[in-house]
């Protein structure tokens, strides 16, 4: 069985609320992802694939996460 912790990671990513600031529209048009605001955080949810791609686009324009 697969350790779901680590399937967690490639389908997510959590940043901070505000993160997203001025390319969230961006972001939902280029890749197959939903955004949720979860108090303080934004969560970004897709396909490990998909996920991959965002995360790449959001390190291009200057967002860090672990």
């Amino acid at each position: 069985m697969a350790d779901a912790d680590r399937f967690r990671d490639s389908t997510q990513i959590l940043l901070p609320v505000g993160a997203l600031d001025g390319i969230r529209d961006e972001l939902e048009a280029r890749f197959t992802v939903t955004v949720r605001r979860e108090g303080q955080q934004v969560r970004v949810i897709g396909s490990p694939v998909e996920i991959k791609d965002a995360g790449d686009f959001l390190a291009m324009n200057g967002v860090s996460f672990a």
